[in-house]
């Protein structure tokens, strides 16, 4: 029995080493080719289909269409499965396809008749948009989208709003708003028509979606993946709230260790990367059984899915990374997760136009929207021009939010919504003219953020989960009590003008407070060493504060190319304050889970460095993400 046990290991050592090698994919390849560097595949699904743990695809330079669904991944984070771009190589996956057979129908207005085959077992066009949480706005709406040199038309209801167009009111993309299009389907074919105006569409590009994904494994527990240098565009994804499948254009599928870097990624109907839920678990949970509420739904599939065979724990699931990722033209999310994104990293993405079209909503809108980000790192990310900046809802524990950049959303840059804590938001700058922090939480530390906009406390009434320290389990369910929150070095100032009065969804205008006059009667608080600029309110009773009401910091942001600069006005007194340089002894413990603001390890912390990294005067450190940036007008790099 030993020398059989060891001639078992040494083959399974063998092959793992004979499947350890790199396989290469080019335009100019073929798929019954061995795929190395001189005799390559044509399509990434053959790479796919042949690699082993330990291998490596490189994938040269050429538009793929197709979905790369990888029926394994690695078995460990030194034996991964890589797929990547060749260095200096634009490597292009599309969930599109060229329509070329456009005939005018009327006017400006194109015709095409596509043969239901052509979609394959899934129809975009027969597709609609739905699921739990999900705002049609009193309209259908369908996965499929149509391109015309790589920008979206959009969809209407009616064929007359193709005859007729008229811009529509909501969006912020008006002249775009009359390129439009509408579909019908019987069993044997799709119709597409689709107002081009000037544009004859068979000597332009136009593009339809075809697949629901570029890169999303079918199966669960695919683990191990990185994801490197692509650029990954038009796909038909589904609404993805956290009772659902949730499927991105690139989506990790209940899997664990996935690397998803340094990607260009662009145009899903819904969102961009997804770490998120199974199907197998539930799927739209709340529209199948509306007698149930939400918040019950969500709760059961909590406990089903730490129970075979889902098994969330940090074991089986989560501890993804996510950097260095461009993600922009997605209408619910660039990132979303529903407990998948447990134990991950977050970081220098860049994400912006997410909701521009706003031809539907729902309640998963925003540039990062998690569900149970439990021990997660989101740090040094830019995120514009989303509905929301970060959405971090339910079991926020153990996370920290560290360092990013956030301006131009349309509705609050941070929304924590009933989490129980600890969690961190750090060295942000929150500086959108509207709602910075939207508050459904408790046990929340905010340390040496610059915040411009009005802080709103939401009361809840939902009971949720807190949980074993670093851990999934499931120690209990409260209500938050919207306090228990500590509030140090912090400078808050309010905004030059309001938020558009035009645009939806405005309810916040004449709620909440600049600064943290909010939070008077909350209790317990903690709050020491703050900044009150241009009207901002102090917390009653907080000793160590600079309160200037006249003072104008005159925060204006300046773009240039792809870096962005501050500009900022800051008082003389705000250097002699003799702040402390906090740490985890001075935070404490939160109430709910009795746990103190520590690292996913365990290990204490100190918050000894600014939003770059430069380290901290331990004696007197300025309140603010940055450390000694002077007095008076400064313009500083942000990005």
């Amino acid at each position: 029995m030993y020398k059989i046990k060891i001639l078992l290991t040494l083959a399974v050592l063998f092959s793992g080493l004979a499947f350890s090698q790199e396989y290469h994919v080019a335009k100019t390849g073929d798929d019954d080719n061995p795929g190395s560097a001189s005799k390559p595949f044509k399509t990434i699904s053959k790479a796919a289909e042949v690699a082993m743990p330990g291998s490596v695809i490189t994938v040269h330079a050429g538009v793929y269409r197709e979905r790369i669904n990888p029926p394994r991944g690695g078995t460990s984070d030194d034996n991964r499965i890589v797929y990547r771009a060749a260095e200096g190589e634009e490597v292009i996956i599309k969930g599109s396809e060229v329509i070329d057979n456009w005939k005018r129908f009327k006017g400006s207005v194109w015709k095409a008749v596509i043969p239901n085959a052509f979609f394959g077992d899934y129809n975009p066009y027969n597709e609609k948009v739905r699921g739990d949480w999900f705002r049609d706005y009193g309209r259908v709406h369908h996965t499929g989208e149509v391109y015309l040199n790589g920008i979206s038309l959009f969809e209407v209801p009616r064929i007359e709003q193709v005859l007729n167009p008229k811009p529509l009111e909501k969006t912020q993309l008006k002249k775009q708003s009359t390129y439009t299009w509408y579909c019908e389907s019987d069993k044997n074919n799709t119709y597409l028509y689709a107002n081009f105006h000037q544009k004859n569409p068979n000597k332009e590009q136009v593009e339809i979606n075809v697949r629901k994904a570029c890169f999303y494994p079918d199966k669960t527990d695919v683990n191990y993946i990185t994801v490197r240098g692509f650029t990954m565009r038009q796909a038909a994804t589904q609404w993805a709230p956290p009772t659902a499948e949730q499927v991105g254009l690139i989506g990790t599928n209940w899997s664990k260790g996935w690397i998803i870097e340094d990607n260009v990624i662009s145009d899903s109907k819904c969102t961009g990367i997804t770490l998120g839920k199974d199907r197998a678990s539930g799927h739209n949970l709340a529209t199948k059984d509306s007698t149930v509420a939400g918040v019950t739904h969500y709760n059961r599939l909590i406990t089903k899915v730490l129970k075979e065979p889902f098994n969330w724990s940090k074991e089986n699931i989560g501890s993804h990374i996510v950097r260095n990722n461009t993600i922009y033209n997605c209408e619910q999310a660039g990132i979303c997760g529903s407990m998948g994104c447990a134990f991950s990293t977050i970081a220098n993405n860049h994400i912006y136009d997410i909701w521009t079209k706003r031809q539907f909503g729902g309640a998963e809108i925003s540039g990062i929207k998690f569900h149970g980000p439990v021990d997660a790192v989101i740090k040094n990310n830019r995120i514009h021009n989303a509905r929301k900046g970060m959405w971090l809802d339910w079991m926020t524990q153990g996370t920290r939010v560290s360092g990013n950049l956030l301006y131009n959303n349309y509705s609050e840059d941070i929304f924590v919504e009933v989490n129980h804590g600890p969690f961190l938001i750090d060295n942000n700058l929150l500086l959108s003219n509207s709602v910075a922090i939207l508050d459904g939480s408790s046990g929340g530390a905010y340390i040496n953020n610059l915040v411009k906009g009005k802080i709103i406390i939401v009361q809840q009434s939902r009971s949720t989960p807190w949980l074993k320290p670093h851990s999934t389990q499931v120690y209990g369910r409260t209500i938050s009590d919207n306090a228990d929150n500590r509030f140090y070095n912090n400078i808050f100032t309010t905004v030059e003008k309001k938020v558009n009065d035009t645009m939806p969804n405005n309810w916040w205008m004449n709620r909440g407070t600049y600064g943290l006059g909010i939070y008077d009667g909350y209790c317990p608080m903690y709050v020491n060493g703050n900044v009150y600029l241009k009207g901002a309110k102090k917390y009653p009773g907080e000793k160590n504060a600079v309160v200037l009401p006249d003072h104008d910091p005159e925060i204006k942001l300046e773009e240039r190319g792809d870096k962005v600069f501050l500009h900022l006005r800051l008082p003389q007194s705000i250097k002699d304050m003799q702040n402390e340089v906090i740490n985890t002894g001075m935070l404490g413990r939160v109430n709910t889970s009795d746990m103190r603001f520590v690292a996913p390890d365990g290990s204490s912390l100190l918050f000894n460095t600014d939003y770059w990294g430069e380290s901290r005067n331990k004696e007197n450190t300025w309140p603010g993400p940055f450390e000694n940036p002077g007095t008076g007008k400064v313009v500083i790099r942000v990005w």
